[in-house]
């Protein structure tokens, strides 16, 4: 009788841990996060947060989807398809506050602007002053607001210009059909290097002409965050926790990726991701750890926005960015060891 107490016992424990396991599952808040392109070691440390449970320990079962050139983020998160974004950046994020979208940026990925303009080094584009003439290309998802900003700081007329929307390939510029295009440090920038050389090109850095824009911003729509901020501040401590395994180990970061887009060149998705680190940990990440929103570097792009007419007229930062997540988390914790 003994014996036969003692096995009904542990069946008992069994099935209860068996009946509990999916509920505890079920527990779990179901939440997506939009990227603003497709996957790429630019966004490495969510898929790696992910991999290893961190957003589940926060009580998120997180779906990563990918964007696109067709897909605006913020549209995305305001309208409440996607929880979180990781949106175009802070120029955008003014813009789409402007529009009146409910979204509110918690965090800032990079710290400086990604974006630089590029020309040959032997063509007619020689100095910012040549864009007048030039035929150019630029995406109009917030790239565009950086370019108007540095030529309108610097007494160009753009209204005046040849400035066209920009397709994914840079194969118009290196067939000389146009004289800048527009690319990132890490993707674009590592194409022209590869099919025409770096030695050949000439870059048009936005900070050497008195334009910073961070980008790279983590939103989330108003009324989610209203109602679970336990969940968003659990999100952005998961996100961090990602990042930082992602830079303390990039041959397993870079693997991730792989996995996840097999068809990308790892050589360049290793020097993506070195190209990351710096933009991630530059500015105000340099000491106050990732994530960090440098609400000067904020209110000068703004300024700067405002200042061009990019923008019709300002827009309330203090609500558009929240640092209270961010901060929450100490700047040791948000720091590579």
């Amino acid at each position: 009788m003994k014996r036969r107490s003692f096995l009904s016992t542990l069946g008992a424990v069994a099935s209860a841990a068996m009946i509990g396991a999916p509920a505890m599952a079920e527990d779990l808040e179901k939440v997506s996060l939009r990227l603003k392109w497709l996957p790429q070691a630019q966004f490495v440390g969510f898929y790696m947060a992910k991999a290893k449970g961190y957003y589940a320990d926060e009580g998120l079962d997180l779906t990563i989807n990918p964007g696109g050139p067709n897909l605006l983020t913020e549209n995305l998160v305001a309208t409440g398809s996607d929880t979180f974004g990781l949106s175009g950046g802070t120029d955008s994020v003014f813009a789409a506050i402007e529009k009146g979208l409910p979204i509110t940026c918690i965090g800032i990925a990079h710290q400086e602007t990604p974006f630089v303009f590029v020309s040959k080094a032997d063509g007619p584009v020689q100095e910012l002053a040549d864009f007048q003439d030039a035929s150019i290309t630029t995406w109009f998802t917030g790239a565009n607001y950086v370019l108007y900003a540095m030529l309108a700081a610097n007494g160009l007329d753009r209204s005046t210009m040849n400035i066209q929307p920009q397709q994914v390939s840079v194969t118009p510029f290196v067939d000389g059909q146009v004289d800048v295009v527009t690319a990132t440090r890490y993707n674009e920038y590592y194409t022209l290097m590869t099919r025409v050389g770096e030695e050949n090109l000439k870059r048009f850095v936005p900070e050497d002409f008195g334009v910073s824009f961070p980008r790279d911003t983590l939103i989330v729509g108003n009324d989610w965050a209203a109602e679970h901020p336990e969940l968003v501040q659990g999100f952005v401590r998961a996100s961090v926790k990602g990042w930082l395994d992602t830079f303390a180990d990039k041959g397993a970061a870079i693997d991730l990726i792989l996995k996840e887009a097999p068809t990308l060149d790892r050589a360049h998705q290793e020097f993506m991701l070195d190209e990351i680190e710096k933009i991630m940990m530059a500015g105000a990440a340099a000491t106050d750890g990732l994530f960090a929103i440098d609400m000067d570097a904020v209110g000068k792009a703004h300024q700067i926005m405002v200042d061009y007419e990019v923008l019709e007229g300002p827009i309330d930062l203090g609500k558009a960015f929240d640092s209270q997540y961010v901060d929450a988390i100490p700047a040791a914790e948000r720091l590579p060891k």
